[in-house]
Protein backbone atom coordinates (compact mmCIF):
# COMPACT_ATOMS: atom_id res chain seq x y z
CA UNK A 1 0.00 0.00 0.00
CA UNK A 2 1.40 3.41 -0.94
CA UNK A 3 -0.45 5.27 1.75
CA UNK A 4 1.19 8.59 2.50
CA UNK A 5 -0.25 11.28 4.71
CA UNK A 6 -0.36 14.40 2.54
CA UNK A 7 1.34 17.41 4.08
CA UNK A 8 -0.79 20.52 4.38
CA UNK A 9 0.72 23.89 3.58
CA UNK A 10 -0.17 24.78 7.18
CA UNK A 11 1.94 21.97 8.67
CA UNK A 12 5.23 23.05 10.16
CA UNK A 13 7.96 21.17 12.02
CA UNK A 14 6.74 22.89 15.20
CA UNK A 15 3.09 21.83 14.97
CA UNK A 16 3.48 18.05 14.81
CA UNK A 17 -0.05 18.02 13.43
CA UNK A 18 -0.84 16.68 9.98
CA UNK A 19 -4.28 17.32 8.56
CA UNK A 20 -5.61 14.68 6.17
CA UNK A 21 -8.65 15.43 4.03
CA UNK A 22 -9.99 12.10 2.76
CA UNK A 23 -12.72 13.81 0.70
CA UNK A 24 -9.95 15.27 -1.47
CA UNK A 25 -8.18 11.92 -1.94
CA UNK A 26 -8.72 9.36 -4.68
CA UNK A 27 -9.75 5.82 -3.85
CA UNK A 28 -6.97 3.38 -4.79
CA UNK A 29 -7.85 -0.07 -6.05
CA UNK A 30 -6.26 -3.04 -4.37
CA UNK A 31 -5.57 -6.38 -6.03
CA UNK A 32 -8.74 -7.72 -4.42
CA UNK A 33 -11.86 -7.17 -6.51
CA UNK A 34 -14.23 -4.64 -4.98
CA UNK A 35 -11.76 -3.41 -2.33
CA UNK A 36 -10.45 0.16 -2.43
CA UNK A 37 -8.40 2.15 0.06
CA UNK A 38 -7.52 5.69 1.09
CA UNK A 39 -4.36 5.66 3.16
CA UNK A 40 -4.60 8.21 5.95
CA UNK A 41 -1.39 7.38 7.80
CA UNK A 42 1.47 5.08 6.87
CA UNK A 43 4.76 4.80 8.73
CA UNK A 44 7.12 2.47 6.85
CA UNK A 45 9.53 2.12 9.77
CA UNK A 46 6.97 0.87 12.30
CA UNK A 47 4.36 -0.46 9.88
CA UNK A 48 1.62 1.68 11.46
CA UNK A 49 -1.33 2.07 9.07
CA UNK A 50 -4.65 3.89 9.31
CA UNK A 51 -6.89 3.64 6.25
CA UNK A 52 -10.41 4.08 5.02
CA UNK A 53 -11.46 0.91 3.24
CA UNK A 54 -14.40 0.71 0.86
CA UNK A 55 -15.87 -2.62 -0.19
CA UNK A 56 -18.32 -3.38 -2.99
CA UNK A 57 -21.21 -5.76 -2.24
CA UNK A 58 -19.85 -9.29 -1.94
CA UNK A 59 -16.18 -8.24 -1.80
CA UNK A 60 -13.88 -10.61 0.08
CA UNK A 61 -10.47 -10.18 1.68
CA UNK A 62 -9.01 -13.68 1.32
CA UNK A 63 -7.23 -15.68 3.99
CA UNK A 64 -5.06 -13.29 5.99
CA UNK A 65 -3.41 -12.89 9.37
CA UNK A 66 -3.29 -9.76 11.48
CA UNK A 67 0.38 -9.66 12.45
CA UNK A 68 -0.24 -7.28 15.34
CA UNK A 69 -3.47 -5.86 16.79
CA UNK A 70 -5.99 -4.84 14.13
CA UNK A 71 -8.88 -2.45 14.75
CA UNK A 72 -11.88 -1.79 12.53
CA UNK A 73 -14.70 0.70 13.01
CA UNK A 74 -17.59 0.04 10.61
CA UNK A 75 -19.06 3.24 9.19
CA UNK A 76 -21.42 1.66 6.64
CA UNK A 77 -22.38 -1.88 5.65
CA UNK A 78 -21.31 -5.04 7.39
CA UNK A 79 -18.07 -6.96 7.89
CA UNK A 80 -18.48 -10.72 8.32
CA UNK A 81 -15.93 -13.42 9.12
CA UNK A 82 -16.58 -15.83 6.26
CA UNK A 83 -13.99 -18.39 7.39
CA UNK A 84 -11.74 -18.82 10.38
CA UNK A 85 -12.16 -19.33 14.15
CA UNK A 86 -14.79 -16.57 14.41
CA UNK A 87 -16.77 -17.63 11.30
CA UNK A 88 -20.15 -15.91 11.27
CA UNK A 89 -19.06 -12.94 13.39
CA UNK A 90 -20.86 -9.88 11.96
CA UNK A 91 -19.98 -6.24 12.69
CA UNK A 92 -22.31 -3.46 11.51
CA UNK A 93 -22.48 0.34 11.35
CA UNK A 94 -21.31 2.07 14.49
CA UNK A 95 -19.67 -1.12 15.80
CA UNK A 96 -15.99 -1.66 16.47
CA UNK A 97 -14.02 -4.89 16.37
CA UNK A 98 -10.40 -5.46 17.30
CA UNK A 99 -8.42 -8.59 16.74
CA UNK A 100 -5.45 -9.89 18.65
CA UNK A 101 -2.06 -10.33 17.03
CA UNK A 102 -1.97 -13.58 15.08
CA UNK A 103 -5.71 -13.73 14.35
CA UNK A 104 -6.50 -15.19 10.94
CA UNK A 105 -9.70 -15.13 8.89
CA UNK A 106 -11.44 -14.47 5.57
CA UNK A 107 -13.43 -11.21 5.67
CA UNK A 108 -16.56 -10.63 3.57
CA UNK A 109 -18.89 -7.70 3.02
CA UNK A 110 -22.26 -9.09 1.87
CA UNK A 111 -23.79 -5.67 1.08
CA UNK A 112 -20.51 -3.77 0.85
CA UNK A 113 -19.21 -1.32 3.38
CA UNK A 114 -17.00 1.53 4.49
CA UNK A 115 -14.59 0.99 7.37
CA UNK A 116 -11.82 2.78 9.24
CA UNK A 117 -9.02 0.23 9.70
CA UNK A 118 -6.01 0.65 11.98
CA UNK A 119 -3.22 -1.87 12.26
CA UNK A 120 0.52 -2.20 12.60
CA UNK A 121 2.46 -4.05 9.95
CA UNK A 122 0.31 -4.95 6.98
CA UNK A 123 -1.60 -8.20 7.09
CA UNK A 124 -0.07 -11.43 5.81
CA UNK A 125 -2.08 -12.87 2.93
CA UNK A 126 -1.79 -16.62 2.36
CA UNK A 127 -1.76 -17.28 -1.38
CA UNK A 128 -3.04 -20.54 -2.87
CA UNK A 129 0.47 -21.27 -4.19
CA UNK A 130 1.94 -21.13 -0.67
CA UNK A 131 3.47 -17.65 -0.87
CA UNK A 132 2.91 -15.15 1.95
CA UNK A 133 2.33 -11.61 0.66
CA UNK A 134 1.12 -8.20 1.75
CA UNK A 135 -1.95 -6.43 0.35
CA UNK A 136 0.03 -5.40 -2.77
CA UNK A 137 1.08 -8.99 -3.53
CA UNK A 138 4.73 -8.37 -2.62
CA UNK A 139 6.68 -10.87 -0.52
CA UNK A 140 5.78 -10.08 3.09
CA UNK A 141 9.17 -10.96 4.63
CA UNK A 142 11.11 -8.83 2.15
CA UNK A 143 9.02 -5.74 2.84
CA UNK A 144 8.01 -6.13 6.48
CA UNK A 145 10.39 -8.58 8.14
CA UNK A 146 12.60 -5.69 9.26
CA UNK A 147 9.94 -4.54 11.72
CA UNK A 148 10.67 -7.61 13.86
CA UNK A 149 14.46 -7.30 13.72
CA UNK A 150 16.30 -5.60 16.60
Amino acid sequence: MDAVTPKSKHDTPDTHSHVVRPAEMEWKKTRFAGCEVKGLLFDKQSGLVTALMKFAPGATLPDHEHVKIEQTYVLEGRLVDKEGPAAGLSVGPGEFVWREAGSRHVAWTPEGGLMLAMFQVPNKFFEKDGRVTDISGADWDELWGHVFKD
